[in-house]
């Protein structure tokens, strides 16, 4: 009666128990710093571009449409402190996270996932060294110091793409826009602008490797693998956004 669900009953179990090989491999020797830079380039460094390019144009398209709301209350002095409240709560750290998982989750597991079908993880074993700790926990390690760099300069990036409209299409002065902006920002929310994607990298770095590690079936199976990555770690991504604002609300 109950068949249907021993899969996902079992894929959850999976999960969590490399999760939890990856954290604390963290803490145990050897580290693997090499692979740690590698990843960090990999995914910080070659993530850079797509992740500016989104935080200006989210920055200058919530600058126009904030504008043509607030222009009925005669309130259009206030784009810069919307923006950079929206962009530093919320939407620099979701659309920052979606642009990494997108690019990242699938690369990872395409690329553990090629591993696994070419029977390298398996030869790794045989030599004596842990896939996980080799192979994911740097991943791991490198998503979470990058990303919550990545969201900061996303969000920055955004707010001067709010300038930029605010400055030549709203006639709104410098001082005027980065002064409110500035002053909108508390202590409280540049933490929950950080905290947000450092849990975001958790996901993103264990769902792409997880995935990666479960592929079977050959080329096609690394395709598959490689779209279950990035809709899952999407959808986690959503799902944390929620559970994670309730809480920085209620504080």
């Amino acid at each position: 009666m109950l068949e249907w669900l021993k899969s996902p009953v079992l894929a959850v179990q999976e999960f969590y128990v490399l999760a939890g090989r990856a954290i604390g491999n963290i803490f145990r020797r050897p580290h693997y710093g090499a692979d740690i830079y590698l990843q960090m380039d990999i995914i910080g460094v070659g993530s850079l571009p797509i992740v500016i390019m989104t935080g200006f144009f989210s920055g200058a398209v919530m600058a126009m449409q904030l504008a043509k709301a607030l222009n009925q209350y005669g309130a259009v002095g206030q784009v810069g402190q919307l923006v950079a409240i929206t962009l530093v709560r919320e939407l620099g750290p979701a659309l920052t996270a979606l642009v990494v998982a997108g690019r990242n989750a699938s690369g990872m597991a395409s690329e553990l996932g090629s591993m696994k079908v070419t029977e390298q993880i398996d030869a790794m074993r045989a030599l004596g060294t842990d896939p996980v700790k080799k192979l994911v926990t740097p991943r791991l390690i490198a998503t979470c110091v990058v990303l919550p760099m990545l969201t900061a300069i996303a969000d920055f990036v955004g707010i001067f793409g709010g300038f930029l409209i605010a400055y030549f299409l709203l006639n709104l002065t410098p001082s005027e826009y980065w002064s409110r902006a500035w002053q909108a920002l508390g202590w409280l929310d540049v933490a929950q602008g950080l905290v947000k994607p450092f849990i975001f990298a958790f996901a993103i770095a264990l769902v792409g490797c997880y995935y990666g590690l479960k592929t079977t079936g050959g080329t096609q199976g690394v395709g598959r693998a490689t779209t279950q990555a990035v809709v899952v770690s999407s959808v986690v991504i959503f799902f944390l956004t929620f559970f994670l604002t309730r809480i920085f609300v209620s504080l």
